[in-house]
């Protein structure tokens, strides 16, 4: 499977800060030359159709920053997973740490979006991290191992899906440090060990990618390119920067 690395622009940009962005990510990763690697981006909701009609030609897929669990309904502010496939979404984060503490989603709700993901034809970015006090109280491989098989247990992963397993260390996100590399490998076997227990290993080794995010950018990005298990990033502030987002993906 080719590495990934997926743009997250979270709440940082309006409407016409999301086209100038999206038009600069259309001239800076011509298809041809970033062949090599699967890029994304989540645009937050409100130009998610603006985004996706700008990028349609560049070979850069859509995803959205989070989902609902069912498909249809009267569920006020929710995004179907269903009608943004329809939109030309592919991917969906789930269970992002923002998501967690502001809006209280449980383990149980993430593994019905997880679901509702896989059944919508979407590829759910999974996102598993412990927070500063889990990590002084050492439950980080804990915490990242029961948050995986929560959310996954009971899931019959097809050879025809994909899914995506993002390690975001909570208690780095957005302070501009990442953690060392020796610490995500070790995250990074937890969460193999978990998936091997859920699925056969063919499974996990043609249709599961781990990913780094937290604070990642290009400075620190090149010290996980070769840790085990690694299949690229979840970006956040770098990822709206042009420039310095090129330089995270040509280093994969």
């Amino acid at each position: 499977m080719k590495s990934i690395v997926i743009a997250n622009w979270k709440m940082k940009l309006g409407y016409r800060d999301s086209r100038r962005l999206a038009e600069e990510f259309a001239d800076a990763f011509q298809r041809e030359n970033f062949s090599a690697v699967d890029l994304a981006v989540c645009p937050s909701a409100s130009s998610f159709l603006l985004v996706a009609e700008i990028l349609k030609e560049s070979g850069i897929a859509l995803g959205a920053q989070d989902i609902f669990w069912e498909d249809q309904g009267a569920f006020t502010g929710c995004e179907s997973p269903k009608f943004l496939h329809e939109a030309g979404g592919r991917y969906a984060i789930i269970g992002h740490s923002e998501r967690r503490q502001f809006l209280g989603e449980t383990d149980g709700m993430i593994h019905q979006k997880i679901k509702a993901a896989l059944a919508a034809g979407l590829t759910p970015i999974l996102c598993v991290g412990e927070t500063a006090e889990e990590r002084r109280n050492y439950q980080t491989d804990q915490v990242i191992f029961n948050q995986t098989l929560k959310a996954l247990s009971g899931i019959d992963l097809i050879p025809s899906e994909q899914l995506i397993i993002a390690y975001e260390p909570v208690w780095v996100i957005g302070t501009g440090r990442a953690i060392e590399p020796e610490e995500a490998e070790h995250a990074f076997r937890i969460i193999n060990q978990a998936v091997i227990d859920l699925w056969p290993l063919t499974i996990r080794r043609n249709n599961v990618r781990i990913i780094y995010g937290g604070s990642v950018d290009e400075a620190n990005a090149a010290n996980f390119a070769q840790i085990e298990h690694f299949k690229g990033f979840l970006v956040g502030g770098a990822s709206v920067k042009t420039e310095e987002f090129k330089k995270i993906v040509e280093l994969l």
